[in-house]
């Protein structure tokens, strides 16, 4: 569902409901962009779990849908002019991106194709428009990971022609309008990121100016706020917000309540800023932060039946295989005896400059009810330490990834927190990968495996729908010297016969229309005819469902109580309820499906995100009058702890968007029917 307010502090009313949409609830819905004023939302309508959406328009004070509807395609980005009369907007078509132009009331068949010829469907085109509607923003990335993008802009209001600000330079460039000012957050001669200032009406590149210089922290995003630039940085995998005015001068930081996962939205022109904050024992909590004062004040906190005094959350550094030194989060009951005997659900991500940070997750709060530790390292591959610790994890050297992942496990059963058999992995996509490469590199090292949406067949993983995005991160079997390294790892090709693999759950379904599920079904027959153990490996599949959610909260509930039973089975973890207690026998998968109540109370509650796309917040707080775009859902955290969704960059990396159903931050949520 989601939900609008008149002012921040109006009664919430119902904006999208996907109850109607759909007889069976697969079908969800979810806010794209929001008008200057606050009362037209372009929204979006996701069969299954599908990428590719329909594009419609609804007039948020009649709660009416207008005639204009955009055609079910994979779109990306969009913006309204402030008056209302036309919509920005991308989209992949089979021959490349295209940017396009729509004006409100036409047929949307001869909507105007204003930039994009020529790049071919390996290249990403976003648009945004900024605040006061001059200037067009246009970002052309170089597959999901955006190890280079091009960026161009337009003077709308003048009428005048696309120009480039940057198209020859192999580098990260996002870019944030304010007044005429391009504020870029860059990671060009600086890995750990800066901030460039570019003068829209004298945009040559000798005139740029470096206004947030790089530091010792890498910087995760950029949002621009009441004038001022909100910098998002990481340190040591945490969130801290620094505030800077639009010359770099240094002003304060954010005063954050802990350690833990923060996003920003804000309006250059506005006087406010509001900031999720989340941690592993914190849900989702929104502030209200004045950004000239630097006061603020709670405005909402997400109600999760959980008790978080009860919960210890520390950071510790380990060695990897090549003796580098990575940080892992662990989160547990206070008193936990070291006896090697506690349940331990381990997970990751490792790519695409994903940075894996405290966050709120309704399986490691569980988990941790159980009894049991989360643990989750900070992989190379991500961004948690700039674009060295991304490429020290890319290409050919993508086995450093699951050598950070095993040593983790080593190091988790060295130091007395568990044992082999009591020791779980999981992830998805990109972690499903993660999973498949540990599991079959390491088998000895597990009990069991949870590897959800996985790519695990690199051999061939780009030749499948839209893989192309991510030959920049993992390279191709197609070129001889990658397919050297790619071979090396890929778990499909090194599945032996007769090896004693742990126990394994699958899970995908039909309606993914990133990670072909072909990765899960095959990988699942050969374990089956090869494993040496007497250790189920079963498939929990899905007609209709897929990366990007489309779930009803019942069935997410289902879902993660088939997964997470499934290996508190499999780890003999005895599951009690508050005034409930239950038997390992009640966990078995065959049991699971007919009990999904005994883990609502704590799978589900209600969860707030703010939408934001590209970090812009056009249209949240609307004329002063209108707080559009906040959304309640059921949380059942069908990705296991991936973070991937928290991405201020919707550059359609392979990660499991349903993740942002649990971490509660700052995102792109869908409103799911129950």
């Amino acid at each position: 569902m989601s939900y609008v307010k008149k002012g921040a502090k109006g009664k919430e009313e119902v904006l999208i409901d996907p109850h109607p949409l759909s007889p069976d609830h697969t079908t969800s819905a979810g806010v794209v962009e929001i008008s200057e004023d606050g009362t037209l939302v372009a929204w979006e309508i996701r069969r299954g779990g599908e990428d590719e959406t329909t594009l419609k328009f609804r007039n948020v004070d009649t709660l009416q849908d207008l005639p204009d509807e955009l055609p079910r395609a994979l779109y990306f980005g969009g913006a309204f002019k402030p008056d209302k009369s036309g919509f920005y907007y991308a989209r992949m078509n089979a021959s490349g991106p295209g940017a396009y132009y729509h004006k409100m009331g036409t047929d949307p068949a001869k909507d105007t194709e204003i930039f994009g010829k020529g790049y071919g469907p390996d290249k990403i085109i976003d648009v945004a428009l900024s605040q006061d509607g001059r200037y067009l923003l246009i970002t052309v990335e170089y597959g999901s990971a955006a190890d280079q993008t091009e960026i161009y802009y337009q003077d709308v209001a003048a009428n005048g022609p696309i120009r480039p600000v940057v198209n020859d330079v192999p580098a990260r460039f996002f870019g944030e309008v304010g007044g005429d000012h391009l504020y870029l957050h860059t990671n060009w001669k600086a890995p750990k990121g800066r901030i460039l200032a570019v003068d829209l009406r004298e945009p040559a590149r000798e005139r740029w100016q470096e206004v947030v210089p790089e530091s010792s922290s890498a910087i995760e995003s950029l949002t621009l706020g009441g004038g001022k630039l909100l910098v998002n940085y990481l340190e040591n995998a945490s969130s801290r917000i620094k505030v800077f005015d639009d010359t770099g001068k240094y002003l304060r930081d954010v005063s954050l309540p802990s350690v833990g996962s923060a996003s920003v939205v804000a309006r250059w022109a506005g006087v406010e800023a509001f900031y999720g904050f989340s941690s592993f024992a914190t849900p989702l909590t929104i502030y209200r932060y004045d950004v000239a004062s630097g006061k603020q004040d709670l405005w909402a906190r997400v109600k999760v039946p959980i008790d978080s005094d009860q919960f210890e959350v520390k950071q510790v550094w380990y060695e990897s295989k090549d003796k580098t030194r990575i940080p892992m989060f662990l989160v547990h009951r206070k008193g936990l005896k070291l006896d090697g005997s506690n349940p331990t659900l381990l997970t990751g991500y490792g790519g695409f400059n994903v940075s894996e940070t405290p966050f709120f997750s309704a399986t490691a709060a569980l988990w941790v009810e159980q009894g049991g530790v989360f643990a989750e390292p900070s992989l190379r591959g991500g961004g948690e330490f700039g674009e060295a610790w991304h490429r020290a994890g890319m290409l050919g050297n993508k086995q450093n990834v699951f050598d950070d992942f095993i040593a983790a496990a080593e190091w988790l059963i060295q130091n007395h927190y568990t044992n082999p058999s009591k020791l779980a992995i999981v992830g998805g996509s990109n972690g499903g990968l993660l999973v498949g490469a540990a599991l079959t590199q390491r088998p000895d090292l597990f009990r069991a495996a949870a590897c959800g949406y996985p790519l695990l067949d690199m051999l061939r993983y780009q030749k499948f729908l839209v893989a192309r995005f991510w030959v920049s991160e993992y390279g191709s079997a197609d070129d001889p010297d990658q397919f050297k390294y790619i071979y090396a790892y890929s778990p499909y090709q090194h599945v032996q016969p007769g090896t004693k693999y742990p126990a394994v759950i699958l899970f995908s379904g039909d309606a993914d229309t990133r990670v072909a599920p072909l990765h899960a079904r095959k990988m699942t027959a050969l374990l089956q005819a090869s494993t040496g153990s007497d250790r189920p490996v079963v498939l929990r599949y899905e007609t209709k469902a897929g990366h990007s959610g489309g779930l009803p909260v019942t069935k997410q509930i289902e879902q993660q109580t088939d997964v997470l039973g499934f290996l508190m089975w499999q780890l003999n973890v005895p599951f009690t309820s508050p005034g409930q207690p239950a038997s390992v026998s009640d966990l078995a998968p065959h049991t699971s499906r007919d009990q999904p109540s005994r883990f609502a109370g704590r799978l589900t509650g209600e969860v707030g995100s703010f939408y934001a796309w590209n970090g812009q917040s056009r249209g949240l707080v609307s004329g002063g009058t209108a707080l559009a775009g906040f959304s309640k859902q059921g949380s059942a955290d069908p990705a296991f702890g991936s973070a991937a969704c928290r991405l201020e960059r919707s550059a359609y990396r392979p990660y499991p968007d349903p993740a942002c159903l649990g971490c509660g931050v700052l995102s792109f949520p869908s409103a799911s029917s129950s």
